[in-house]
């Protein structure tokens, strides 16, 4: 018994080991990454007020900057830009390190099976961040930029009464914070043919099923849309139509499983007969 507890501890042992050497490799290169964001973060964020700055140039409002209300804000942007975009240059190298630690367990069936949707995955994530960007954000900035009023109190005769100016003057950590909200939120958003999709591989959810529960799944987007976007009816409306469009992608995709399935099943069937 004590040999064949020892067997099994060897293994363990095995890949405990090589666990912690891919995560020391992981976090190395994630390191690596976040200090070449940092010594370009100025670059990095003048690229991301992008939406705010085209926002403001159609308002005729030409002066796009930011204010730094704390003494250390300017530091922790610097710090926020940095380990995103550094987790952004990782990521290709960490899903490697991940797939080389998983990948011999598995049969090499499910491989060719897993292997499309762990490339899908960061395409549609990508895909979804660029949505948000250059789509999405832009419209919602323009829809806050809105409540903004001229003042007249200089423009008007003694005794009458003058409306006060209301102007933009945003933090950069908030519109930081606020930005990526938005391309995390759709990049993830855009996960949901990648999961039903391989979810309907494995056979946890079927294309009918999909449609039987689709208005509880309307239901569910909304809820959503109205909890990870502003508070503003463009957004969520956006992210509600692109999800639930994205949804009945998901069924389409997942039936097209089915049917492959179906028919591998049906090409296997004569084969077993002539033996």
């Amino acid at each position: 018994m004590n040999d064949e507890v020892g067997s099994n501890a060897a293994p363990l042992i095995e890949h405990l080991t090589e666990l912690r050497s891919r995560l020391i490799r992981s976090v190395l290169a994630f390191l690596v990454g976040m200090i070449i964001c940092f010594t370009v973060w100025n670059s990095i964020f003048n690229f991301l007020t992008y939406p705010l700055c085209s926002a403001m140039m159609e308002r005729g409002q030409e002066d796009c900057g930011l204010i730094l209300i704390k003494l250390q804000e300017g530091f922790f942007v610097a710090i926020s830009i940095s380990f995103l975009g550094g987790f952004i240059l990782a990521f290709p190298y960490i899903a490697f390190q991940l797939w080389r630690f998983v990948a011999p367990g598995l049969y090499k069936t499910e491989k060719g099976a897993f292997l499309p949707f762990l490339l899908a995955s960061p395409f549609m994530f990508f895909l979804g961040a660029s949505f948000a960007f250059w789509i999405v954000t832009p419209l919602a900035f323009d829809f806050f930029l809105g409540f903004q009023q001229p003042g007249s109190l200089g423009e008007l005769e003694e005794g009458e009464g003058g409306i006060a100016a209301v102007a933009f003057q945003g933090s950069a950590q908030e519109y930081l914070s606020l930005t990526i909200k938005f391309i995390v939120a759709f990049g993830l958003c855009f996960q949901l043919p990648v999961l039903l999709t391989l979810m309907g591989k494995v056979g946890l959810v079927s294309s009918d099923g999909l449609k039987t529960v689709r208005k509880y799944a309307v239901v569910g987007i909304l809820v959503m849309a109205a909890i990870v976007t502003p508070p503003d009816i463009i957004t969520q409306v956006i992210l509600f139509v692109v999800v639930y469009g994205l949804y009945e992608v998901s069924i389409y995709l997942v039936r097209r499983v089915e049917t492959k399935r179906a028919k591998d099943i049906d090409t296997a069937e004569p084969t077993d007969a002539d033996k």
